[in-house]
């Protein structure tokens, strides 16, 4: 593949500019076509992006022989059917995060890519964002010596459409429809980096329960794991706090220092040695996931490696149904 002409499944908030726009700014890639359940929404997505055709058929924009790769932009409870029909047509397949509903639902695609050849790439764009590069390095370079201990913690409080008498939750606390809650949601990004970072979870365990009844799904889970490297760690992640308590807050604690970061809303990263403090400001770029698709089309070009594929995406959600008890 020369040239990655991809066709984009979905409409919503996170193609306006995490991912849709990249997909025309990374070198020999161009988004063609896109698709969405709404006429109206998939051609106003179009014109206001310049993407030269929309359509409301997932099956038609699949097979539409322009598109040779396919970006699976919906909640995970369709991830199994539309990455199933895209691989089966050959058409390399990067889908959104969680990779599915559950384990087994992962486990399925993954089959589908060795049995086709085709290849499958996860949305955890961390792995290549310069923030989350950057921690890694410092972990690489025992800049704070040998890690012993992983503490994460999300805290936050409730959505304005989750409260209140006409309280309208949305999909991501559905488990039907996300596998999950907020918990799904955020911590498949955090548990993908630190298994990119520290090597494998080789075991988790935790407590997931509804506290408040704003929404069906958890809001409110504790957990524990363990590295196959020794490292331990620790995790809780709590939705209905009020928000003079909001905290996105983890910590690398090592023989020599700690390291203190933020999965999703600081761009400092402290780091705190016997030499003293040092801190790094490194800004997210405008399209958090541009980073990623270039390197998954030089992927398909021949030219590179991408970091994050279908094998190590379904590891988030195995540690995550391991805490859960799904």
């Amino acid at each position: 593949m020369k040239q990655i002409k991809w066709g984009m499944i979905g409409c919503g908030n996170v193609t306006e500019k995490k991912s849709g726009p990249a997909f025309s700014k990374v070198p020999n890639s161009s988004l063609v076509a896109v698709m969405g359940r709404s006429a109206e929404k998939a051609a106003d997505y179009a014109q206001r992006h310049g993407v030269p055709k929309w359509y409301t058929s997932v099956d038609e924009l699949i097979n539409d022989p322009e598109v040779n790769a396919v970006y699976i932009a919906t909640p995970p409870d369709v991830h199994l059917e539309y990455a199933t029909k895209a691989l089966k047509a050959g058409k390399a397949t990067y889908v959104e995060k969680p990779m599915a509903l559950n384990t087994a639902e992962c486990e399925a695609m993954n089959q589908v890519s060795r049995e086709t050849g085709v290849p499958l790439f996860v949305a955890y764009y961390r792995r290549s964002l310069p923030y989350f590069v950057k921690v890694k390095e410092l972990i690489d370079q025992k800049v704070i010596g040998d890690i012993r201990l992983v503490t994460v913690q999300i805290h936050y409080n409730p959505y304005s459409e989750e409260i209140g008498e006409n309280a309208q939750p949305r999909w991501r606390v559905d488990p039907k429809i996300s596998g999950g809650g907020h918990f799904h949601d955020l911590a498949s990004h955090q548990f993908d980096f630190l298994e990119y970072a520290l090597g494998p979870i080789k075991s988790a365990q935790g407590i997931a329960r509804n506290q408040a009844g704003l929404y069906e799904a958890d809001d409110i889970v504790v957990a524990n794991y363990e590295f196959e490297s020794g490292v331990l760690g620790t995790g809780s992640w709590c939705y209905t706090l009020n928000k003079e308590q909001r905290l996105d807050e983890s910590q690398l604690m090592g023989s020599k220092g700690k390291i203190t970061f933020s999965f999703f809303e600081k761009f400092i990263i402290k780091v705190e040695t016997e030499s003293g403090v040092e801190e790094y400001n490194i800004p997210y770029p405008e399209h958090v996931q541009q980073p990623l698709i270039e390197l998954i089309v030089q992927e398909l070009r021949g030219e590179g490696q991408c970091p994050s594929t279908g094998k190590t995406g379904a590891r988030a959600n195995v540690i995550m149904d391991q805490i859960a008890g799904h």
